[in-house]
């Protein structure tokens, strides 16, 4: 199958990974002790991100039994833990490309716009890379057999396929850490398929997804809340694939399969420590740093769970 690619579906997900090769390497070292920079977690020094990631790993649960309807009872996976993600990734992400992009596919006007703004903000804080968002691609440029109506439900959908080849791909800047498509529209990735949440490719660092499903902007605070966590969510999730990180089945983690928005939603929006650590390597980001940017947009935007647990994190990271 030459295209490989993650999509976030309601019934199922299905996964092809393309390992890259050996482990990284790094040469280097620590912070003297009488450094500036003694106090920052170097993100190429292994045995510093391993302390890290052990010492937030009292915060984060172990995957439990999964229920009836869950991802994990119906789908084998291994996981991956950061030293495997090091065999299979030479290269860090950082050291070849160095800008995230966030297209809007269709307009996203009032409190929309005010979503898509949020979004690349916390994408830039997540991933530690400067993120971009792109002139807007009008829908009405896409050929009819990148559109349907649903047989059922009769809502419009556009191809979430077409959309990574035709529409993505093509114009993908060169530093390119990921381009990810945002819509408003509802999408499907072909026959047999009802709809997904979104689509990324794991080879051509492009992604697609839609908050088509996440709930009413407009209805109330609490709504619009929840519609930003699950954009989110969904962000984080699919640019992680991007970055090869492999569904999470230890922790429960943002990087957990789901087949359902409630399965979803039961999910922490941050990393376990084991996906953490492949994201601070790979990106290049001080885990510290980071953690304080979070807990900034989480307090700004009423995220509290988020929040607390950024605080605790940040605690045990001094």
């Amino acid at each position: 199958m030459g295209r490989r690619f993650i999509a976030i579906v309601m019934v199922s997900y299905w996964i092809l990974v393309h390992p890259d090769s050996a482990p990284g390497q790094s040469g280097n070292r620590p912070a003297a002790p009488n450094s500036p920079h003694a106090t920052a977690i170097d993100p190429t020094d292994f045995a510093a991100i391993r302390r890290a990631g052990n010492a937030i790993r009292p915060l984060h649960s172990k995957m439990g039994k999964p229920g009836p309807g869950d991802w994990l009872a119906h789908h084998k996976e291994s996981g991956q833990s950061f030293d495997e993600y090091l065999r299979d990734h030479k290269k860090r992400v950082r050291d070849q490309f160095q800008t995230m992009y966030v297209q809007p596919l269709g307009s996203f006007e009032g409190t929309q716009g005010k979503l898509l703004e949020q979004t690349a903000d916390f994408m830039s804080r997540f991933y530690g890379v400067p993120v971009k968002t792109l002139d807007t691609f009008t829908l009405d440029k896409l050929p009819a057999s990148a559109r349907r109506v649903h047989p059922e439900w009769k809502d419009k959908q556009i191809l979430s396929t077409y959309i990574l080849d035709d529409v993505l791909k093509p114009r993908r800047p060169k530093d390119a850490v990921a381009v990810l498509g945002l819509t408003a529209s509802d999408l499907w990735p072909g026959d047999g398929w009802n709809f997904v949440f979104g689509q990324a490719s794991l080879t051509d660092r492009v992604g697609v997804w839609s908050i088509y499903r996440f709930g009413d902007l407009d209805e109330s605070a609490d709504a619009y809340k929840l519609c930003l966590r699950r954009t989110l969510a969904t962000a984080v999730h699919e640019t992680g694939h991007m970055l090869g990180i492999k569904h999470c089945t230890a922790y429960e983690c943002g990087m957990n399969g789901s087949n359902s928005l409630t399965e979803s939603d039961s999910r922490p929006l941050e990393f376990c420590p084991e996906c953490q650590e492949k994201v601070w390597w790979t990106c290049g980001v001080e885990p510290k740093a980071r953690c304080r940017r979070l807990l900034e947009f989480a307090k700004k935007h009423g995220l509290d769970d988020e929040a607390e647990y950024w605080q605790k994190a940040l605690e045990r990271l001094q």
